[in-house]
């Protein structure tokens, strides 16, 4: 049975199933296209249920094989691939109608071993986020989004946000880095390409942590576009926090085709 999420905190709640077998059933209630941040995120915390607590995550990267209806339920079953001293692996499937829909390798690593980060590159200057709320990321959950000035003018999406849940967080570590990969998919930094194909559905996905983060804090979201042609866009990215540090490194592909033109335009 699955049951409408009121907050964001709904949608990454997970049932145990079973031993590494987890289901999520609070669903945005519309039957459309699954957000493929929101699938990372409860994959993400999947996984993290199966590791040592002491353990954060340090990276994920996935693959999204098919569409999801973000109105249905989805399982999430999570493979153990290596326990060791610093570092723990896990491997997770989420599953539709007995279909995978997503597929990502996640790494952990032992908190007792994190340290100040060497940012190298400063965050960018810009205002910060004072300016109008912006409506049309609807498929977020608890969430206030406002964008600053953009670096990419001909790109179809802003790819840069400031982003603040709207919900009291707990202080759990697993959960704000879960929150991190969920804004993680929110833009494309996809500029269309020569041929004009425009940016689609996400193809694969890669997330780096490098700082503990606390996403009841504005969070700044940086996509930069670095190559589109033959049906895939690639971008990456980082994500800042309200004071310039370097929260985590993404990368991602998306699918680019050419739209049909309209009937009786003469294109």
């Amino acid at each position: 049975m699955s049951a409408r999420a009121q907050t964001i905190l709904d949608l990454l709640e997970l049932e145990r199933i079973d031993r590494d077998l987890f289901r999520a059933c609070a669903t945005t209630g519309e039957s459309v296209s699954l957000y493929g941040g929101q699938v990372a995120a409860q994959a993400l915390r999947a996984a993290g249920l199966t590791v040592d607590p002491r353990c954060r995550p340090h990276s994920l990267h996935g693959y999204f094989l098919r569409k999801g209806d973000s109105a249905a339920p989805t399982v999430f079953q999570v493979h153990r691939d290596r326990d060791g001293r610093s570092f723990q692996a896990r491997r997770v499937v989420a599953l539709q109608d007995g279909e995978v829909i997503f597929s990502m390798a996640a790494s952990f690593q032992d908190a007792d071993e994190e340290s100040a980060v060497s940012q190298v590159e400063p965050a960018p200057v810009l205002s910060g986020p004072e300016g109008p709320v912006y409506d049309d990321f609807l498929f977020l959950v608890s969430t206030e989004v406002r964008v600053p000035e953009q670096p990419h003018p001909s790109a179809l999406w802003p790819t840069r946000a400031w982003v603040r849940f709207t919900v009291d967080l707990p202080e759990d570590p697993l959960l704000h880095a879960c929150l991190l990969a969920y804004l993680s998919d929110m833009t494309t930094g996809n500029l269309p390409s020569a041929d004009g194909a425009r940016p689609g559905p996400s193809i694969d996905h890669a997330v780096w942590f490098h700082a503990a983060a606390d996403m009841a804090r504005w969070t700044l979201v940086d996509c930069h576009p670095r190559a589109a042609g033959g049906g895939r866009g690639w971008y990456v990215g980082s994500v800042f926090d309200d004071a310039g540090g370097l929260l985590a490194s993404l990368a991602q592909e998306s699918l680019l085709r050419v739209q049909p033109a309209a009937p009786g335009t003469g294109e």
